[in-house]
């Protein structure tokens, strides 16, 4: 487990000065998604990380309020981006990295193995011979352990597959990134249901991150509440994980953690956005080219395997 990436990981935060690294989130309450602005105070450099377009599945229409609520922000505190960072190709919700980076550069980065993830859905989508299977609508495609700068900060990839094959969690300065692999310590954990996706290869990803130092602060992806809670939180600790995580706290088994993760997604439906989430963000955010009409359009493959 304490390969040479998690050891580039927990060093840099054991490293992290006394004064942790700030952190900006921006809840999305339509899909329970949350967006950060991460940045270094010393050189007033940021990344942003997954980022959300509005998105209407009634009318068809997209809106950019949520991504100009994070453009707001930049430019207020007079920050320059040097990356637009996504977890993975999110089933839940649109993408505004590609309205972002127009606005404030930087550069794309995703995991290398979303190839795999446009190889699967190009083919279900019928995405045609102008998409190309091979991550090209990214920057930057990080291998396990990629370091990587945002001004003067470290920050490390880690590849933390089992919810998607493609999932990344991102460690910068003293704060984890995890996408969807936890939610908060009542809640759980992700979904591993998803083609590609893997209960075994989850529970190995999140006692991964689990075994960075105790007080890395985590910032999650989405929270749903629970019927006991009556507040949206999105930021816990790896020690809270480990010792609440309703799913996956210290002691729970591989094989007990697996049992439960597989009866449970068999019963969960389809995320409402999975069709036009996936067409985009496979894509890097960008809409599908327009057709001889001028207009854009999503497919729904009908009575898909």
């Amino acid at each position: 487990m304490r390969n040479e990436a998690w050891r580039r990981a927990a060093g840099l935060i054991e490293a992290t000065p006394a004064g942790a690294v700030p952190v900006k989130a921006f809840f999305h309450p339509e899909t329970f998604t949350v967006s950060y602005v991460v940045h270094d105070p010393a050189t007033r450099r940021a990344a942003i990380i997954d980022s959300v377009r509005d998105y209407d599945p009634a009318s068809g229409r997209t809106s950019l309020a949520a991504a100009e609520a994070i453009l707001a922000y930049v430019t207020q505190e007079e920050l320059g981006v040097d990356w637009l960072l996504e977890t993975h190709a999110h089933a839940d919700h649109l993408s505004a990295a590609p309205y972002l980076q127009e606005r404030l550069g930087g550069r794309l980065g995703i995991g290398a193995k979303i190839v795999d993830v446009q190889r699967i859905f190009g083919d279900l989508f019928n995405a045609g011979a102008g998409f190309l299977r091979n991550g090209s609508d990214f920057d930057v495609l990080f291998q396990d352990g990629d370091a990587f700068q945002i001004g003067g900060l470290q920050a490390v990839a880690l590849h933390v597959p089992g919810h998607t094959p493609a999932d990344l969690a991102y460690v910068i300065g003293d704060a984890v990134f995890t996408g969807d692999t936890l939610f908060m310590p009542d809640y759980g954990t992700a979904r591993a249901d998803f083609p590609g996706g893997d209960a075994r290869q989850l529970y190995r990803s999140i006692r991964r991150l689990l075994a960075l130092p105790g007080n890395s602060r985590l910032f999650l992806c989405h929270d749903y509440k629970t019927p006991a809670r009556a507040e949206y939180c999105w930021e816990t600790t790896v020690g809270a994980e480990r010792a609440e995580n309703v799913h996956v706290h210290d002691g729970v088994s591989e094989d007990t953690f697996v049992a439960m993760r597989q009866a449970r997604d068999a019963t969960l439906g389809m995320p409402r956005l999975i069709m036009p989430s996936i067409q985009v963000n496979m894509r890097g955010g960008r809409l599908p080219p327009a057709e001889d009409n001028g207009r854009r359009y999503l497919k729904i493959p009908l009575d898909a395997a």
